[in-house]
């Protein structure tokens, strides 16, 4: 059967285990559809915890969640679901879980032709149930209001009521996406919620919901980056103190080196490598805490620039756009971040050098130390080779004076059975026989243990 005739049940059975996920990855996170005006409440919650996980954290914010459609009789997604979306009625709610982090949007369509000031009073946290507002204790990493409305550029009553929404002297804005003009100041407002007023000139359709998401992602990545700041500046006085033991024990191993060498020279580089090796595990239990914040924050303020490129801003005149508000305060933040994690880096290249030196000179006096071992064993070795050919000499002396002895009885024996023999000739005639005899033997029996032959025993300088 050709494939074309297949059924459908057939056909999928013939796809990648992750075609059907990894396709739809691109679709998990859509945009709200928003129309003027309408009012929206965002947060973002981060929940720390002591080992961190994917899964965990995935579950603790699916507590959350699951708390608040409980409280609606609501269906709660599955425990695998990233995106949730539904209309409560008097609001609706979306729901991303990222991974450090989950937002909540609630938003709500305002009346038409209601002032910004006054509009603004009006926010879906007031539909929200304050006790599952409660357990959000410590939770709360970002908290805004957006207002979205409708407006004609060049209003300068609407613009006047605009920019007394904002407490902040350093007030942002600037047309986006040709169709709207942005406002807000970056600042938590006394009633605890950073601000954000979206005026629409002439959106199209969708694009007020990706304006809108996009502002939201900029506040929240702009938090999210920030996280390592405070960290990167707990660890400087901790890198300073760690740089100044450091150059205390480079200097002290520049001492050493110019002195001579002593039996004591060891132990104090052994010491030396000890304090080294110390600092080394410092600083990389300085690294580990660090490395994931400082990635994260570099990574959450890459999303931040590429989504202010996304808005495509126009100068209004006199007035700074949010690119340029996060290059004069986003920015040095992060280099602040970027500085610090290479300065870590520079540290332990540091470290590491120092640490190779010191044991390249404890390598090299263990050397020293073995050569004198060695020439103390060459020098007992020579010691013992005297004493053994001494030993060999007065061996072959013993022997052949009691062969001597045994031939000068043989004779006798001779001479008693009336043998024409004279026991001291014979002995005398033996004594150069024997003791050459003798000393061949020894020779020949010691080549034999050392290894040598017979031949080679006999030739001269053995």
């Amino acid at each position: 059967m050709s494939l074309a005739y297949r059924s459908n049940a057939d056909f999928a059975s013939l796809n990648h285990a992750m075609r059907v996920p990894l396709s739809a990855e691109i679709h998990s996170r859509p945009f709200l559809q928003l129309q003027a005006p309408e009012s929206l409440t965002h947060f973002a919650l981060y929940v720390k915890q002591e080992q961190p996980s994917q899964k965990q954290h995935r579950s603790s914010q699916h507590d959350i969640l699951q708390q608040l459609c409980m409280h609606y009789g609501v269906a709660v997604p599955h425990a695998q679901a990233r995106y949730f979306f539904h209309d409560f009625g008097q609001f609706r709610l979306k729901w991303e879980c990222h991974t450090e982090f989950a937002t909540y949007t609630f938003v709500e369509q305002g009346q038409p032709d209601t002032p910004c000031d006054l509009a603004v009073q009006h926010t879906p946290l007031q539909q929200v149930p304050q006790e599952w507002l409660a357990s959000l204790h410590g939770k709360i990493i970002v908290a805004a209001h957006v207002l979205l409305c409708k407006g004609r550029a060049g209003d300068e009553a609407s613009t006047a009521a605009i920019r007394s929404l904002f407490q902040g002297k350093s007030l942002v804005c600037s047309n986006v996406g040709s169709g709207a003009e942005v406002w807000t100041d970056f600042l938590i407002q006394p009633d605890g919620f950073s601000r954000f007023v979206v005026r629409d000139l002439q959106l199209r359709e969708y694009q007020a919901g990706r304006l809108v998401g996009r502002l939201l992602e900029i506040e929240t990545y702009r938090m999210m980056a920030l996280l390592g700041l405070p960290q990167a500046e707990a660890t400087q006085p901790e890198l300073n103190g760690i740089e100044n033991e450091l150059a205390e024990l480079t200097a002290q191993l520049v001492q050493n080196d110019q002195s001579d060498a002593s039996p004591q020279a060891t132990p104090q580089d052994q010491g030396l490598l000890h304090r080294i090796t110390s600092l080394a595990a410092r600083l990389e239990k300085i690294s580990v805490n660090n490395s994931y914040r400082f990635a994260a924050s570099q990574a959450y303020f890459s999303l931040v620039q590429a989504r202010i490129q996304e808005l495509r801003e126009v100068r209004i005149e006199g007035m700074p756009t949010l690119a340029e508000f996060m290059g004069r305060r986003l920015a040095p933040a992060m280099h602040t971040c970027t500085s610090v994690a290479r300065r870590q880096e520079t540290l332990a290249q540091r470290i590491a050098r120092s640490n190779d030196l010191l044991r390249t000179r404890v390598g090299i006096e263990q050397e020293r130390q073995n050569r004198k071992i060695l020439q103390s064993l060459d020098t007992r070795a020579a010691q013992q080779l005297r004493l053994q050919q001494a030993v060999e000499g007065l061996s072959a002396v013993a022997i052949s004076y009691y062969t001597l002895g045994l031939i000068g009885y043989a004779g006798k024996a001779m001479k008693a059975a009336n043998l024409p023999v004279n026991p001291d000739v014979l002995t005398g005639i033996a004594v150069p026989l024997v003791i050459s005899g003798v000393w061949l033997g020894l020779r020949r029996l010691h080549n034999q243990l050392t290894g040598h032959g017979t031949k080679g025993s006999a030739t001269p300088g053995h």
